[in-house]
């Protein structure tokens, strides 16, 4: 009960920390992606911290919300979709971690942490293998979204049809923009929340 209460007590924190960083995208709007990515990454947090379904409810409740004190629907739209990327890549990873230990039992092999990147020695190191797997799934997820969105929302989102060579481009700076989006998400799971997790989460 009483970590029930805690896990409440955070998510309670966060959902708060998420609508400010909504609500910033629509005040400074140079910075919109800036804040939509951030208040995205605490769906990741709250994953990590209680599971899938206190995440699932943080999100679903981050979306419904948006929508009541945001005015800007849009972005609220964005932020639904950077938070379910960030919720699939989670699941895939631990659907990842789970056949590789599984791999491993059979095999005898060195599991691995899959993301320090060290590696003590084994028969196999999985590690490695499963990171680049991990990547594709990153990729396909993402563009399962990203490019239907181009493609079907231009007159929304570019105020008109788009040229083949400016859709390529916009196509393209969406891949590199993913590789800073997850890079800046994981340091802030590996650096960020590691240093200030003791200030939300008591042992």
């Amino acid at each position: 009960m009483h970590v029930k209460a805690k896990s409440i007590a955070m998510s309670g924190i966060m959902l708060a920390l998420t609508m400010l960083f909504m609500l910033l995208g629509n005040v400074l709007e140079m910075n919109t992606l800036f804040f939509l990515a951030a208040a995205s990454y605490f769906n990741g947090i709250i994953f990590r911290e209680f599971g899938g379904r206190m995440s699932a409810a943080f999100y679903l409740a981050g979306v419904l919300l948006g929508f009541i004190v945001s005015p800007n629907k849009f972005h609220v739209i964005s932020y639904a979709s950077m938070g379910l990327y960030i919720l699939l890549t989670e699941v895939s990873w631990r659907m990842l971690e789970k056949w590789n230990l599984r791999k491993c039992s059979i095999e005898k092999c060195n599991p691995g942490n899959g993301t320090s990147g060290k590696r003590s020695p084994g028969k196999y190191d999985l590690g490695k293998r499963m990171r680049r797997v991990f990547w594709l799934i990153k990729y396909v997820l993402f563009n399962l979204m990203y490019i239907p969105a181009i493609l079907l929302l231009q007159d929304i989102l570019f105020a008109g049809k788009l040229t083949g060579k400016m859709l390529a481009v916009i196509l393209l700076a969406g891949q590199a923009g993913l590789v800073v989006y997850d890079r800046a998400y994981e340091y802030i799971q590996g650096r960020i929340w590691t240093k200030y997790r003791r200030y939300f989460v008591s042992e």
